[in-house]
Order: structure tokens, then sequence, then C-alpha cells
């Protein structure tokens, strides 16, 4: 089997593990504290839950950035957990420019 085929292993295990933690983000719309207090770092039970008592008097975090507004939650703990997180929120795509109007056709006589 020689080195290559070790080597094409070695990539393709990482490309996997990759797209697994990519998919493994919580959405800080949806999680509850419990969810919330263990797969965040330096998020603890009090934080967690002024996270969800924030989402519930104010609604869903539009950015993961939106979260510094909860009390206790700094722009540190944001950049820390940034790879950890989601607002589950897709982007829409940009708006086409309008189109303008054909000119009505003009019966020929």
């Amino acid at each position: 089997m020689g080195p290559w085929f070790s080597c094409k292993a070695l990539v393709l295990g990482l490309l996997l593990m990759g797209a697994a933690q990519a998919s493994d983000r919580i959405d800080i719309n949806t999680a509850d504290a419990s969810t919330l207090q263990q797969g965040l770092t330096n998020v603890g039970p009090h934080k967690a839950e002024a996270i969800v008592a924030y989402r519930r008097q104010h609604g869903h975090f539009l950015r993961v950035e939106d979260l510094t507004r909860v009390k206790g939650i700094g722009t540190a703990t944001v950049e820390r957990n940034r790879q950890r997180m989601t607002t589950g929120i897709m982007k829409s795509p940009a708006a086409e420019p309008p189109r303008r109007a054909l000119p009505a056709s003009v019966p020929r006589r």
C-alpha cells in the first residue's frame, strides 16, 4: 500500500473531521442553557441562562456578535467561541436589481 495511501487517508480524515466540526456548531438562537454551557468555553450556568433569558425577551440574535449584548458576555468570549457558534439564520442572496420594463409594442399599420 505504500506511503501515498497513508498520506491520502490522512488528508481524507482531516477533511472529514473539518466538515464534522463545521456541522456541530451550536445555534445560539435555539440551544437551551445546558447545551450552551457544555458547548461554549467560559460560559457557565449563569451566563447560559442569561443568554436564553435575553433571547426570550429581545428575540433572535442576527449575528454571533450580538451575543455581547447579554450581560456577562464580552467580545473575548465571542471570539473564543466564534467557530463553535452559529445563529442559524441564512443570509438571503443579494437582491437582484430591478429590471426595466420593456417598452410597449406599437402595432404596425
